[in-house]
């Protein structure tokens, strides 16, 4: 991970919410032949006992389900909205262009759950994701016998994060001039440039602090 401490957010509750915000992440792993794995998950974050706990699911059979099986160390990457940042908006505009974004690596061990657990997470993915409990959607209106056939499926599994990095790059290495130069041109551009925009903004009191 890019490890430059003007880049790191040091409030852990932002983090958290941030990982909550972006829990569609990506799952990753090495295999017994040391090949990597990857999918992306939609994940619930609970906080128990002082730790961040990751719940999720994955189907059976598959590449990374054989891979966890051997080998239990997992890493989870939350990504947020990113944008390329042209040097042309610096005032020295003689450097290099860069990427802005923001990032989130959850590292722990994945250990699988029973059925009974899976059953309950399902329910928990389902009321969270719908936010509806009124919806045709949610898990208590679904027939019996095909939340049995789906189950027998797919395997719940947690992470006890052990190790939880971020970077949040958002150009706090520049002048005052050309952060505001990169808010307002990102502020014209697409979504993800306008999220990009909309952070820096909100940031910005506190990377220029008098």
């Amino acid at each position: 991970m890019y490890n430059l401490s003007y880049f790191k957010e040091n409030n852990a509750d932002v983090v958290i919410d941030f990982m909550k915000q972006h829990s569609f992440a990506m799952l990753i792993g090495v295999d017994e032949n040391n090949k990597p794995v990857a999918t992306q998950v939609p994940l619930l974050l609970k906080q128990r006992d002082g730790a961040i706990i990751l719940e999720g699911h994955m189907m059976k059979q598959t590449d990374h389900y054989k891979a966890f099986e051997k080998n239990k160390n997992a890493l989870v990457v939350f990504s947020g909205a990113h944008t390329y940042v042209s040097a042309s908006l610096y005032e020295n505009k003689q450097q290099a262009s860069t990427w802005n974004y923001m990032s989130v690596h959850a590292k722990g061990e994945l250990v699988f759950l029973n059925d009974e657990q899976l059953l309950q997470l399902l329910n928990e993915l389902t009321s969270h994701y719908e936010n509806n409990e009124a919806s045709p959607a949610s898990y208590k209106h679904l027939p019996e016998d095909y939340v049995q056939r789906l189950s027998k499926a797919i395997i719940a599994f947690e992470i006890k994060v052990d190790s939880l990095e971020n970077v949040f790059k958002l150009s706090q290495n520049r002048d005052e001039k050309s952060f505001d130069n990169i808010v307002s041109n990102l502020q014209d551009g697409d979504a993800e440039q306008k999220m990009v925009a909309a952070e820096m903004h909100k940031r910005k009191d506190e990377i220029f602090k008098k």
